[in-house]
């Protein structure tokens, strides 16, 4: 197998195509000569992406938690075979007021970014094998966050969902390694969204939507198992994350009432 899967122009499949760093790494990715199945749940959006790149995206409008339209999605991989690689981005951020606990902020969380990213990958895995089985690289990338490393208040939800997808990969790297199809997971911190747009509250190390492109896709260029940024509060989060667990709660909860004491 090459060092990347990106070596050479491929066939990929992008999910949350349409906005944020999903629409930064369709972008980017076509600027370097990729063909792109690009999904998302806004069409209009899908063409005007297909508009600027003509012959280099498929529209592939779908949303990712419901099975039937991603099951649609089959006869796309198949036409554009070899489908060599598949970045699941679709998700969404919920956050929880425990004054008032709604279990609903947990489900919404939960299943578009858990159960939808793992819908994906049943439509997505038979054209990896496909074209594992004709003797090229394949690889599937799950962007996560970063936020599961530390407990921050208010991200029961969001933070659960992305410690769930974390553990999905790794459990995947084992069992897809002998078939040889890569997983790599990225964890992101603060990258500016719509969805993050709507926080009220400090981000620290805030970064653009295209920067956090241009780091995936360099990982993706290196190889990377792991690709995490940006580092100096990837790095401090993992850290936060080594303490004992009294002084880790201890310091979550003190945050948690300074951020109410002082919203933004």
């Amino acid at each position: 197998m090459s060092h990347s899967t990106l070596d050479r122009p491929i066939t990929l499949w992008l999910t949350g195509a349409t906005s944020g760093i999903g629409r930064a790494l369709a972008q980017a990715l076509l600027e370097q000569g990729q063909r792109v199945i690009a999904t998302g749940r806004r069409r209009e959006s899908l063409e005007t992406l297909a508009a600027s790149y003509p012959g280099q995206v498929t529209v592939a409008p779908a949303d990712t938690t419901d099975r039937e339209t991603l099951g649609a999605l089959s006869e796309t991989f198949t036409r554009q075979a070899p489908v060599q690689m598949a970045i699941l981005n679709a998700g969404t951020c919920e956050y929880l007021d425990v004054r008032s606990f709604d279990a609903d902020v947990i489900e919404h969380n939960l299943h578009t970014n858990v159960t939808g990213t793992a819908r994906s990958m049943e439509a997505v895995l038979p054209a990896l094998r496909h074209a594992r089985r004709q003797g090229l690289p394949a690889e599937l990338v799950i962007v996560g966050s970063s936020a599961w490393w530390f407990p921050f208040g208010r991200a029961e939800g969001y933070g659960a969902s992305k410690a769930a997808l974390a553990y999905l990969a790794h459990s995947l790297r084992a069992d897809l390694a002998a078939e040889g199809i890569r997983v790599t997971l990225v964890s992101p911190g603060f990258v500016r969204t719509p969805l993050t747009d709507r926080n009220d509250f400090p981000m620290p190390c805030l970064i653009e939507a295209t920067e956090a492109a241009d780091r995936i896709i360099r990982g993706l260029h290196r190889g990377a198992a792991e690709i995490h940024f940006p580092r100096r509060f990837t790095v401090t989060l993992k850290l936060l994350g080594a303490l004992p667990q009294s002084w880790m709660d201890r310091l979550a909860a003190r945050m948690t009432r300074s951020s109410k004491e002082h919203p933004e």
